[in-house]
């Protein structure tokens, strides 16, 4: 009977399959390799929760740990070794976009941890040691734009000076632009007190800067224009991290001696409301009796936001109610302490949130 359905009927139906089972029916015959591979492309409505992935940030680039939220179990994911040595900067459609170690200056590339495939990126116009990096998807054709602001460059004189412009990379044309100028200041905070994190949303790209008090730059992309907001709580916050929420812009924080909050960014004003606490039980869970925010780490990805401190420690889950996108509830995943038996050695990692994309025509 299945080798009888209509090639995209069956392609439908393999959508709802979650990431490993579909590896799995990739794995049965040809015509079902070749359906599921089509079926890894089609823009439908996520069905299943995101992949955590954990890259050790004392090695990178040789291997990550990934958790399967179907089964709730971890897996040991080894990397191709002629990509080392990388370090994580954000996920893409399925996709890691990564920062080549082995340069001063920015060196980009993508890959994809499922399916082994690499791709070094263009050299950027102007060589820069570390800008902001953000990234701005385009869901209709699965095309991306990376955006570079900011870093120091060589100056013509000797030494190094903040370069002041913006750059762009076009997935489609495969080429970096220089599209226009930024104020110095501005580039001094993003170059010197600016993580990679990025986060957009209606039509700004955002970053978190940690100057004195945390605040956020956001950069319009249609007019090329920056501002500045103010963060809730920002001189007592011990961290702060930005991720999407239902399309908005959200801030995850926590203040010493107290909650983890997230406040979430109105569409036509400038005023964060609180959305979210985590749970006392869960903040003692991830952090001991003796709250302390300061080694905590975020991550959020479209439907879900962790928070995590390293491989072993646990990890504290907000999701999106299934069909209910106004609806979030809190969930606990269990460190990754073993796999199938092995005890796994606790160490700091840089977590990632992820679709899985199984379609070697993602290249």
């Amino acid at each position: 009977m299945w080798s009888n359905l209509p090639f995209d009927l069956l392609a439908n139906i393999f959508t709802y399959l979650s990431p490993d089972s579909l590896a799995r029916a990739k794995a049965a015959c040809r015509n079902w390799r070749d359906t599921a591979e089509h079926a890894s492309t089609l823009p439908v409505r996520h069905r299943h929760p995101p992949w955590f992935i954990a890259l050790p940030t004392r090695s990178w680039g040789l291997s990550c740990y990934v958790h399967n939220p179907i089964k709730d179990n971890w897996h040991f994911l080894p990397l191709d070794h002629t990509i080392s040595p990388i370090k994580p900067i954000a996920t893409i459609f399925g996709l890691i976009l990564l920062k080549l170690t082995s340069t001063t200056s920015l060196q980009l590339a993508i890959c994809n941890p499922f399916t082994k495939q690499f791709k070094t990126l263009p050299v950027l116009n102007l060589a820069r040691t570390n800008p902001a990096v953000g990234v701005v998807e385009n869901k209709s054709n699965q095309g991306f734009k990376i955006y570079v602001a900011g870093g120091m460059s060589e100056a013509t004189t000797g030494g190094a000076v903040y370069q002041p412009t913006i750059e762009i990379y076009d997935s489609i044309s495969e080429k970096w632009e220089i599209i226009g100028k930024m104020p110095v200041e501005i580039a001094v905070r993003l170059t010197v007190w600016t993580p990679n994190e990025s986060v957009y949303s209606n039509g700004t790209l955002y970053w978190m800067t940690s100057a004195r008090a945390y605040s956020v730059m956001g950069l319009d992309i249609s007019t090329n224009r920056w501002r500045e907001l103010s963060v809730p709580l920002a001189d007592k916050l011990e961290f702060a991290a930005l991720v999407p929420r239902n399309g908005k812009l959200a801030v995850v924080g926590g203040a010493c001696d107290g909650d983890g909050c997230i406040w979430e960014l109105g569409e036509d004003d400038d005023v964060w409301s609180l959305v979210g606490k985590v749970p006392f039980e869960l903040g003692i869970r991830l952090l001991g009796n003796r709250v302390n925010w300061g080694s905590v780490k975020c991550v959020g990805i479209k439907g879900a936001v962790c928070l995590y401190r390293d491989l072993g420690s646990g990890i504290i889950v907000w999701k999106e109610v299934f069909g209910d996108e106004d609806k979030w509830e809190w969930d606990w995943i269990e460190g990754c302490c073993s796999i199938r038996g092995g005890q796994i050695q606790n160490f700091p990692i840089k977590g990632l949130l992820m679709y899985p994309n199984l379609a070697h025509s993602a290249f």
